[in-house]
């Protein structure tokens, strides 16, 4: 006998990027940051005094929300830390959205909205991007028709790389009549040169949440460790009524204090991830992959229709070589393929297979 809600028996899971039990395996499908965390992380893991264990951790994570707050002029009371952005999403899910009504997405984005809005049992509105991968100019339009009361938008776009400039972002949060959830994982490997600073939306909107990650700029995608920066009536309900109890560990929030306080550690490796992905769109282009370009630490590399071996003929030939990419069974992804930009003699190494295979 199934016990599991309609809803729940009904449904998908989200499906995450392979992960190799070979150490030896190239893996370029689940954008990790591809250099090592910041020597101070390794310093306060190895300093840390395993008796405290004993205790519950800090609730709230009070100091880290202090040192994110100071790195981005807010104040304390602007941050909620969780336990990897995922957390995030599902918190406001549950805190934003009332049974029945809906959540607001692009179409392509990232997979686990929808699932997370299966779970709370509420329909998805979704609006199709352009072919730029770009947002529609009617897209809050199209939110608000759909009764969204949560809209979600990946910036970088995810799997594409595509930036939304802060202008458009300002009119949307401006017209919608919901919470606009600015996804900003892969915000770390924007170019400086371009200027983005989306934290004037916070100041300006109290309907904007900014969400951001440990996991992809800090190099720890091990550790589960987020964060949102949004107005205080939007945070408190979060801290205080929906968040789990010690949602984070006494280890999680010591290391991630340290991932900031050496954020120039980080900074150099964003540096060093943008430069690898110029020479990657490069070569890819060369071996007729072309790609739109990117604000992310990843390429979205396309084959077109007619061309033999086809993307998903190439993921599996990457896959026989011990080399992990990313293939999407999605319509606009069919013929593409998401690959994390490595390190230059990573990136090396696929692209010698790469040119071997097609």
């Amino acid at each position: 006998m199934a016990y599991e809600r309609k809803n729940i028996e009904a449904m998908q899971g989200y499906t995450s990027g392979e992960q190799p039990q070979d150490a030896k395996a190239l893996k370029l499908n689940t954008n990790e940051n591809p250099y090592p965390p910041s020597p101070a992380v390794a310093d306060a893991l190895a300093r840390f005094d395993v008796s405290t264990l004993r205790r519950y951790p800090p609730p709230h994570a009070d100091e880290f929300r202090r040192a994110a707050a100071a790195m981005h002029g807010m104040r304390a009371a602007n941050i909620l830390a969780t336990n990897g952005g995922d957390e995030l999403l599902r918190l406001c899910v549950t805190t934003f959205i009332e049974p029945g009504s809906a959540l607001g997405v692009a179409n392509p984005s990232y997979s686990l909205y929808p699932v997370l809005a299966a779970i709370h049992d509420c329909p998805v509105r979704a609006a199709d991007l352009e072919s730029d991968w770009s947002l529609p100019g009617s897209f809050a339009a199209q939110m608000n028709a759909g009764g969204a009361k949560l809209t979600c938008l990946v910036n970088p776009h995810a799997p594409s790389g595509h930036l939304t400039d802060v202008q458009a972002l300002h009119a949307i949060a401006t017209d919608l009549d919901g919470v606009l959830l600015i996804d900003e994982a892969y915000v770390d490997f924007v170019d400086p040169a371009i200027g983005y600073d989306s934290l004037e939306l916070v100041r300006s909107h109290d309907n904007v949440i900014l969400l951001r990650s440990l996991s992809k700029g800090y190099s720890l995608a091990g550790l589960r460790f987020g964060y949102a920066v949004a107005s205080e009536s939007l945070i408190e309900p979060m801290l205080t009524k929906t968040r789990d109890s010690y949602n984070l560990d006494t280890i999680a929030q010591r290391l991630a204090c340290a991932a900031l306080e050496s954020r120039g550690y980080a900074q150099d490796t964003w540096r060093r991830v943008r430069e690898e992905r110029t020479r990657l769109r490069r070569a890819l282009e060369d071996l007729d992959l072309p790609c739109p370009a990117s604000q992310s630490n990843f390429l979205l590399a396309a084959r077109s229709e007619d061309s033999s071996p086809a993307a998903r003929d190439i993921y599996e030939a990457l896959t026989t070589r011990n080399i992990l990419v990313r293939h999407f069974d999605h319509p606009r992804l069919a013929n593409r393929l998401r690959i994390t930009v490595g390190t230059p003699q990573e990136n090396t190494t696929l692209l010698e297979a790469l040119a071997k295979i097609v």
